[in-house]
């Protein structure tokens, strides 16, 4: 991931208002996570499983503050349960940001699965969703997110892709 994009993730976060990231770290992501623990402004919680992120984000909603749950899109299977939960059955709102394993030009076999499986699963949970392949669109795309999920209490996903993160 190039600075300039780590950049624009941090301004799209920074522009939606978020004060707490919780992560699960992956390799297409590894230069963002430096970047937001060494950001003063937002607070860093890294998680043990995906799930677990969703579970703090929202209870970080319940709390008044905006959070963003930073994962591989793998983890969206691990999280479904409490975003299942949190969405259909309380109205709490889980903003992802994931990297989109599995897109076009993978070149790991063990994360095909993962592109099979993402957008079909957020279609399951009625989640709306972007993948964003242009630098240029990822502040926007974070402050869209946001303002959706806060409007309808529901989750939103921004998923990376292409150059962006190779």
């Amino acid at each position: 991931m190039q600075q300039s994009a780590v950049d624009a993730v941090i301004r799209g976060l920074k522009r939606a208002g978020v004060s707490i990231v919780c992560y699960l770290p992956d390799s297409l992501f590894k230069e963002l996570y430096p970047a937001l623990d060494a950001d003063p402004d937002i607070r860093t919680i890294q998680v043990t499983n995906e799930g677990e992120g969703a579970a703090i984000c929202g209870g970080v909603f319940l709390s008044g503050k905006r959070a963003a749950l930073v994962m591989e899109n793998s983890g969206l299977r691990a999280s479904v349960e409490p975003l299942a939960r949190m969405g259909l059955g309380a109205g709490i709102p889980v903003v992802m940001l994931m990297s989109y394993r599995g897109d076009m030009g993978e070149n790991n076999w063990w994360a095909v699965p993962h592109g099979v499986t993402m957008e079909p699963v957020l279609q399951a949970l009625r989640i709306p969703y972007v993948v964003e392949r242009e630098e240029e669109r990822i502040e926007q795309a974070i402050f869209d997110a946001y303002e959706l999920a806060y409007s309808s209490y529901y989750h939103t996903a921004v998923a990376l892709s292409g150059s962006i993160v190779r």
